[in-house]
């Protein structure tokens, strides 16, 4: 892909989400969505490998049918109320549609069923942006609209998303997959807390994205997607097999790193709102998800590579750590000390 094609598209992957975060009225962000849908699918496909195409006409049918709902919904709240604007979702129906369709647009169970297979198909780069920067205008959508959501139907469908993305993670081989499934149970615990305090939402939807970036940053320098191929990285890199260990710990929630700042104050308010029952539960369900990335961290640092492995041996590299990983490892492990000056805002 020439250099002035990627510019244009990631343009249009900037200005989509612009739009759509930006704006008031349903048709607007509907075209955002649309134009963010249309910029990614070349940089999905770009490899023209057949599992590279399946992955982005598998998020084209799934994004288009999302986005149809959206739009469905949005006319069917403005045919009974009069209202385009996007805060003034009123009608039950509307609500239970527009709930579907974010569902679909995020990758949240039950309609999950395509994340998966399109990040294993796509590039570890656009595997990234799939995961963070794509879900920003659909996250941005359910932060507006969750005062009119129903907050059972929510609660239901993330422990489902906590437990499935916990399970189906636990059997795979595939790194990329793995970080899918984790990313499905990462959206359980954002869903679950939208209706009673939307701004936690947001937060772990932040840090999630700040985490997730170093992961696949990191194994974008390592060239690795595997983890077979994983286990021969230690005598590569082992500076950064080091600190990919700690931000895959990060990543599960473990104290005192980053990634256990939203999970305490979700559990906190969970509490506060009489919810004990689903916060136990959802705590419960993300050790599933705590053993793929020990799995992880454990093939990454802790084994050696047999003498007899198949895979052709990796030499130490001599480069320098790029800086945007040093400081994105940093925030992703240290923030937990300054959080009373993250949740003063909140």
């Amino acid at each position: 892909m020439t250099p002035q094609a990627k510019l244009i598209f990631t343009s249009s992957l900037i200005l989509g989400t612009t739009i759509t975060i930006s704006s008031n009225h349903w048709i607007t962000a509907w075209a955002g969505l649309e134009i963010n849908t249309l910029a990614i699918l070349p940089l999905i496909a770009k490899s023209h490998h057949p599992r590279a195409i399946e992955a982005a006409t598998k998020y084209f049918l799934t994004q288009a049918t999302a986005s149809a709902l959206l739009l469905f919904s949005a006319m069917m709240n403005a045919w009974h109320t009069g209202q385009w604007d996007i805060t003034q979702l009123t009608h039950p129906t509307a609500c239970l549609i527009l709930t579907s369709a974010l569902a679909m647009k995020l990758g949240l169970a039950p309609f999950h069923f395509w994340f998966p297979e399109v990040l294993q198909g796509s590039p570890l780069t656009t595997a990234l942006l799939l995961s963070t920067l794509m879900k920003f205008p659909p996250m941005t959508l359910l932060f507006m609209t969750s005062p009119s959501l129903n907050p059972t139907l929510l609660t239901y469908m993330a422990i489902l998303s906590t437990a499935l993305g916990g399970w189906m993670g636990l059997n795979q081989t595939q790194i990329r997959k793995i970080l899918a499934f984790s990313s499905i149970s990462h959206l359980g615990w954002m869903a679950i807390i939208v209706s009673y305090h939307p701004k936690l939402t947001l937060l772990n939807f932040y840090l999630y994205s700040l985490i997730t970036a170093t992961v696949f940053l990191t194994l974008n320098t390592i060239k690795t997607s595997k983890l077979s191929t994983l286990m021969t990285t230690w005598a590569k890199t082992p500076a950064l097999s080091a600190m990919l260990l700690l931000t895959l710990l990060s990543l599960a929630g473990l104290p005192p790193f980053t990634g256990f700042l939203p999970k305490w104050l979700i559990i906190q308010e969970l509490t506060k709102q009489s919810m004990a029952p689903a916060a136990t539960t959802i705590s419960l369900l993300s050790l599933l998800s705590l053993f793929f990335y020990l799995r992880l961290a454990y093939c990454a640092t802790i084994t050696l590579p047999p003498h007899t492995t198949n895979h052709m041996k990796q030499w130490h590299i001599s480069k320098p750590t790029p800086s945007a990983i040093a400081i994105l490892t940093t925030t992703s492990t240290m923030l937990l000390p300054i959080s009373p000056l993250i949740l003063t805002p909140i």
